[in-house]
């Protein structure tokens, strides 16, 4: 794990009601070189973690459910029998902001040694 993942997972989501304009390109680029294994889709970031089994992937997506939910910033999830794709965008800006960063930060803190992005 790089020190700059370290950095985005001590931080904390902030309230988003809108109002603010989403990241600009630059900060987007940035933010990403912090994470691993997430990719840049529109106003999107993504990534699909395997497991070796249903339950693994139930366990990913609780999990996942509970950091979000201590972050009061939810991912859509695309979940199948071995896999879970966790998509982030900050809906009341349309674009991406730092939380949805943070958030990334911390689920692939929480399972760096059990997932593997597909």
């Amino acid at each position: 794990m790089t020190a700059a993942v370290c950095d985005l997972t001590d931080k904390s989501c902030k309230p988003c009601e809108g109002g603010v304009p989403p990241l600009d390109d630059a900060q987007v680029r940035d933010l990403l070189k912090q994470l691993d294994g997430w990719t840049l889709t529109g106003s999107v970031i993504s990534k699909t973690y395997s497991f070796k089994n249903y339950y693994q992937t139930m366990a990913f997506v609780n999990a996942t459910a509970w950091v979000s939910n201590r972050e009061n910033h939810h991912p859509d999830l695309a979940v199948g029998y071995n896999q879970c794709r966790v998509d982030y965008t900050t809906h009341a800006i349309k674009g991406l902001s730092e939380n949805d960063f943070i958030c990334a930060a911390k689920i692939d803190r929480l399972f760096a040694d059990d997932a593997k992005p597909k």
